[in-house]
């Protein structure tokens, strides 16, 4: 009767059905540790979607490479009253690489399910069973898999025939969570668990979802044993197993590195150098193979083929610097854009970290470097691993680090600019852009465009709300020494000014308008969190049209909260000449839910006043 009961869709609670697309009804899943070079992973899963943004939710899938077999595996579909519609054995599955197109060669394959649903809700129940010799990554337990998305039931077994396993428990608070944890059992359930609804300007999912990190002290992956219980030591299995040998460079290159930088006597000169040279003669392909995908491939080959991914790149860079005595270090990071995903501190995993870079030490002020970018400039960064812990591997073992950090007012975008209005109602402007920091890495990409495609994204997309906007000309300078992006722009702007008998109206606010104001709820559930804090300054000189003069400026806008601080003033040059000046400041960082409130309503005050206008009138 529960099985049966699983598969109606009219039998799910409705609290488990408020802000959720699909219901995991149960999941299931059983590993089973038989030696250091076996195990068995069996997972059932029953799921109902509720609406077609569910469909994304469904996961039948497994993964499988040459260390791994899929000993079963089928799907059953049932429609809302748990009738049985369709059912998908194993060789209806379809089998696909599990890289993408970047990726030049891999044995990481996966089967999954392709079903067009005809009508909702429908449940899916989904089983598989996968033998592996590679026991370095163990899956761990996530019962909570995403926004709108509830749970009925979902186990978590370990049995360990064999060694030893840690484990490490997240976020477990305001969960009903059985366990029983020994020598020989790891097991997690929980039940009940409501769909969270996704709020703007709150913390990624994997800050606060539960979570149990699992992993053995004693392992095999491709044919290698290893063996850790810290971060320590886990470098020195790295090192020891995957990068030791791999450092050999053909003579040809050694004699030319070596004769660019015959000259120099400062390491991080010479560490320039180097970096320039690597960037120059190799490109960015992605490679998953070698011990577990993790191992690089060798310096040598990388020398000869021109190319490599994170981790070639990251160990050539690395033999180059060798050769002329600076010292580096391979680093694995937890790479992505905003989601700042810090390696954890005190437990030790082969799951944690998905990108490799470079860490040279300096004097107490590390400098570290992205191989991948053949434009990136040396020692920065970006918002693709900044301010994160990152895994150094040392040859006496890992050392955890702290990567780059550009905090709030380090992130600087500065406009100056001469602004003249015509007669007409038309607008001519002169513009000076500067951006730093995390700016400077939203900008100096600009200089790979064309100059027709970069015309149409300052008109689509940066300055869309000028209608009628034409860019005359474009100078573009690309400081990487200084890491500082300069545009130096000429526009027009027909019809800018609305024209009424003898008044003339225009907002002054032309280049740099922050309207955008959070979405309001009544009832937030979440903190808020801003995730990169901010400086931009504006500064116009504004010259009025022919024959028209100037009465009153507006008075000084300041706001000044715990957010940051927004600040407008004008000041009167002459009778047909005046400034504008602005000055936003937003601070990074988590905030409570009740702040939220707050936030939006100095958003909502600022945006009010980028709209401001002002009226001029004819003498």
């Amino acid at each position: 009767y529960s099985q049966s009961n699983e598969l109606i869709a009219f039998s799910i609670p409705a609290d488990l059905k408020e802000n959720a697309n699909a219901v995991v009804r149960d999941n299931q899943t059983i590993i089973d540790v038989l030696g250091t070079d076996e195990m068995i992973i069996s997972v059932n899963r029953v799921i109902t979607v509720l609406n077609k943004l569910g469909n994304n939710n469904v996961d039948a899938y497994v993964h499988y490479d040459n260390n791994s077999k899929i000993n079963k595996l089928e799907a059953r579909v049932y429609n809302a009253f748990g009738k049985e519609i369709k059912k998908i054995k194993k060789n209806d599955f379809l089998d696909v690489s599990a890289v993408d197109g970047a990726t030049l060669y891999s044995d990481s394959r996966v089967k999954y399910l392709e079903y067009t649903p005809i009508s909702y809700p429908y449940t899916v129940k989904f089983s598989y069973q996968k033998k592996t010799s590679s026991t370095g990554f163990l899956p761990n337990w996530n019962p909570v898999e995403g926004y709108y998305i509830s749970v009925q039931n979902n186990s978590y077994l370990v049995n360990l025939k064999e060694g030893k396993a840690r484990v490490k428990e997240k976020n477990f608070k305001g969960y009903n969570i059985d366990k029983t944890i020994n020598e020989h059992k790891i097991f997690y359930q929980t039940k009940n668990v409501k769909a969270i609804e996704n709020e703007n300007l709150s913390p990624a999912f994997y800050e606060f979802k539960p979570i149990a990190l699992v992993a053995l002290n004693d392992f095999k992956t491709d044919g290698v044993n290893g063996s850790y219980k810290n971060w320590e030591e886990f470098g020195l299995w790295m090192y020891n197993s995957l990068l030791i040998g791999r450092n050999n460079i053909t003579e040809s290159t050694k004699r030319k590195i070596l004769s660019l930088v015959k000259d120099v006597n400062n390491p991080i000169e010479k560490a320039k150098i180097v970096y320039q040279f690597m960037q120059e003669k190799t490109r960015y392909i992605s490679v998953q193979v070698g011990i577990g995908g993790i191992q690089p491939i060798a310096a040598n080959e990388v020398d000869r083929l021109g190319y490599g991914d994170c981790k070639g790149l990251t160990n050539y860079t690395k033999s180059l610097l060798d050769l002329v005595g600076v010292t580096s270090y391979y680093s694995h990071i937890e790479a992505g854009h905003y989601n700042k995903v810090s390696f954890e501190k005190d437990f030790a995993s082969l799951e944690q970290g998905n990108h490799v870079i470079l860490n040279i030490p300096n004097e107490g002020k590390d400098i570290w470097l992205e191989c991948t970018s053949q434009t990136m400039p040396f020692g920065f960064l970006g918002d693709f691993t900044d301010d994160r812990s990152a895994l150094v591997i040392t040859p006496e073992g890992g050392i955890i680090k702290r990567t780059t950090s550009y905090i709030d007012e380090t992130n600087l975008q500065s406009i100056k600019g001469s602004i003249q209005l015509l007669e007409n109602g038309n607008l001519k402007a002169s513009l000076k852009r500067i951006s730093k920091g995390l700016q400077y890495d939203d900008k100096f990409s600009y200089e790979n465009e064309t100059k027709d495609e970069l015309i149409k994204y300052y008109k689509s997309n940066v300055w869309d709300y000028n209608n009628n906007l034409e860019i005359q000309s474009i100078n573009l300078k690309n400081d990487k020494k200084n890491i500082v992006f300069t545009e130096e722009i000429d526009a027009t702007i027909n019809n800018y000014a609305t024209l009424n008998g003898g008044e003339y109206l225009f907002r002054v606010n032309v280049f740099n308008r922050e309207s955008n104001v959070p979405k309001r709820y009544r009832k937030r559930k979440l903190p808020l969190k801003i995730y990169t804090g901010y400086k931009d300054e504006d500064e116009y000189e504004f010259k009025l049209p022919e024959g028209y003069v100037l009465d009153i400026l507006p008075s000084e806008k300041e706001l000044i909260t715990k957010f940051g601080s927004y600040k407008v003033n004008f000041k009167k040059i002459d009778a047909t000449t005046f400034t504008y000046h602005k000055t936003i400041i937003i601070k990074e960082g988590t905030y409570s839910k009740e702040d939220y409130k707050k936030y939006r309503s100095f958003r909502r005050s600022i945006a009010k006043y980028e709209n401001l206008r002002i009226a001029i009138i004819k003498k």
